[in-house]
């Protein structure tokens, strides 16, 4: 940004929201205070009943924002800085609460003077973009302008700078009504910001929905794959609406981690609202094709919903306890696999699936301390230290090694010789799985496992080959 230092004697202007920030500080308020006080959601529509301005100041006066982990444009903030040395008076405006302006412009050090929405008015009564161009009108300044200025201030000014123009300013732009300096575009494409917020590499796990169907050996009946593939499809949009709301309750926690800073709502690349707008829709897609499919499987994404809800609000700070639902997560997904191809989950697939899914959400906890997600080394809004990783660890490994017990169990048991012609092939999977998990857990401890067992497994070649082995022994043992 060297080449768009202005003159000394010009005041620079720089918006708050889009500009300076990668985000919109009202809705930073507004999920502030409703990640510490939940039950101010009642009380919304009573302030918005007093009218837009006195919303928001209800909000902004209640809302311990941290502006210390907001996501800045730290290349701008250098350049401004910069402009104050050369002798420019830097400007920063603001469409929220002038206390929200002064904590950012606190925490940055590189603003003299705030302009903020409830000091915008101008002597006639007049506020907004009329009364800043009023206040200015016989003074020579610059813009650093985001996508949701208002084009007249920015048609006064010697020059602006652009970051990430929206429609109006791209045609203000084209029109040649703007004295544009330089356009900064550091926004990702909409659409793969909206995959990664979606957690679509996450939809793998609901792959889970098509073992019972797998192991009842009736994967050839239409019908009953079309049932799974349509309850696999509601899992799927269910599971991208919750991610996109848990990102939401997660946004300080995931700002002060190390890599999930990078998530696109922690990161400023998709707007905050969007979650408010996109997940019930998602939500209620997915409620229509479950209950296509019968109020069974509708039931179990009813089960699915109150689990995975009570782990994202209350139950992830809750020391062991989140891990069991996670597990229950996952054993979830098999008995709704089971309502939609009209199969049984047998007694014991359901314990191995315990065992097993309690291991892997044990491999995501220690992979997450052993990363050091914090300062301290403590893991952001979870309740686990340091401290408790060697113990975690022996739970884990524990839990993973019952699976592959409960597994040898099933392959000596009768109901094997009555289902498969070879049972006897099936005894490969023990030394198969006793692999894989025993390979997860050290390259987690390896920190080569970040943070997710799930989503390193898809990325992994050797699981993916002890995945094709074990299919290649199942059909080996020959299905009765």
């Amino acid at each position: 940004m060297a080449a768009w230092m202005p003159r000394g004697d010009l005041m620079v202007f720089v918006d708050l929201d889009g500009a300076l920030l990668r985000t919109d500080t009202f809705f930073e308020c507004l999920f502030a205070l409703l990640a510490r006080k939940p039950l101010y959601l009642v009380l919304l529509p009573l302030w918005l009943l007093k009218g837009w301005d006195a919303f928001r100041r209800e909000i902004v006066k209640r809302a311990a924002l941290p502006v210390e982990t907001l996501p800045y444009r730290e290349e701008l903030i250098g350049w401004l800085r910069a402009v104050r040395e050369s002798g420019a008076t830097t400007v920063l405006v603001s469409a929220n609460e002038r206390p929200v302006a002064q904590l950012v412009a606190d925490h940055t050090a590189c603003f003299d003077l705030i302009v903020a929405a409830n000091e915008r008015k101008s002597a006639a009564g007049g506020g907004g973009a009329a009364c800043l161009v009023e206040r200015l009108s016989s003074t020579a300044f610059a813009y650093v302008a985001s996508r949701a200025c208002d084009v007249t201030v920015l048609e006064k000014a010697q020059w602006v700078v652009a970051v990430n123009p929206g429609w109006r300013l791209r045609r203000a732009l084209r029109q040649g009504k703007v004295r544009v300096r330089g356009v900064l575009r550091d926004r990702p494409a909409y659409a793969r910001s909206l995959l990664r917020a979606a957690r679509v590499v996450q939809w793998a796990k609901n792959a889970l929905l098509f073992v019972p169907l797998l192991l009842s050996h009736r994967f050839t009946d239409t019908a009953r794959v079309l049932g799974v593939l349509v309850a696999c499809m509601a899992f799927c949009l269910y599971a991208s609406a919750l991610y996109m709301l848990n990102d939401l309750a997660d946004l300080a926690a995931d700002r002060r981690h190390r890599t999930k800073r990078a998530r696109p709502f922690a990161s400023g690349d998709l707007p905050l609202y969007l979650p408010l707008v996109l997940s019930p829709v998602l939500i209620g897609v997915a409620v229509w094709l479950a209950l296509s499919l019968g109020r069974e499987v509708l039931l179990w994404l009813l089960i699915y919903a109150a689990l995975s809800l009570s782990y994202v609000y209350f139950v992830k700070a809750r020391l062991f306890l989140d891990v069991m639902v996670l597990a229950g997560l996952y054993t979830v997904r098999l008995f709704a696999g089971s309502a939609a191809a009209h199969v049984a989950v047998s007694p014991w697939l359901a314990a191995f699936a315990l065992f097993l899914f309690l291991g892997l959400a044990l491999v995501k906890r220690c992979s997450e301390l052993w990363g050091g997600s914090g300062a301290d080394g403590l893991v952001p809004g979870r309740g686990y230290g340091p401290a408790d990783v060697d113990l975690l660890a022996i739970f884990g490994c524990a839990s993973g090694y019952l699976s592959c017990l409960v597994l040898a169990l099933y392959i000596n048991s009768a109901d094997v010789a009555r289902a498969y012609k070879r049972p006897a092939v099936l005894w490969l999977l023990v030394p198969l799985l006793l692999y894989w998990l025993s390979r997860l857990w050290l390259l987690a401890r390896r920190g080569s496992v970040e943070q997710d067992p799930v989503a390193f497994t898809l990325k992994d070649t050797a699981s993916w080959f002890v995945a094709l082995l074990s299919l290649l022994v199942l059909f080996g043992a020959g299905m009765q």
